[in-house]
């Protein structure tokens, strides 16, 4: 499996952008996805994940201003963000799992995507 994430770039706060991860090779291995993001000198952290089912799991911090949704025709996911903040500020990454539960853990995702720099200016 392998996953290209797009559409990140420079916004100011209070703004919004879209990202796009989309997934090829065995796709039907393809459960469930998610998003992370690591700001310099942080750990990787979940922010937002959706299984096949549909159904969503937020990290609290974005609940209300991101939405995950899933193409599942065209194995492509997106996360739209809304009311940018500068501690949003990060690269994010998408991720796939093989398994049908939702999860906010880095270890319980197999595949990895290369990352796209989200920038929120104040």
């Amino acid at each position: 499996v392998q996953l290209q994430a797009s559409g990140g770039g420079l916004v100011q706060a209070g703004g919004s952008l879209r990202l796009s991860c989309a997934a090829s090779g065995r796709t039907v291995s393809i459960y469930s996805m998610g998003w992370f993001r690591q700001a310099p000198g942080k750990e990787r952290e979940f922010v937002a994940a959706i299984a096949r089912s549909g159904s969503t799991y937020y990290v609290d911090s974005v609940k209300g201003r991101f939405t995950i949704s899933r193409n599942s025709d065209k194995n492509t996911v997106y996360l739209q963000m809304s009311s940018l903040k500068p501690e949003d500020t990060a690269v994010y990454y998408c991720a796939a799992r093989d398994s049908p539960s939702l999860s906010g853990l880095v270890r319980g995702y197999a595949y990895w995507g290369q990352g796209t720099q989200v920038t929120v200016s104040s």
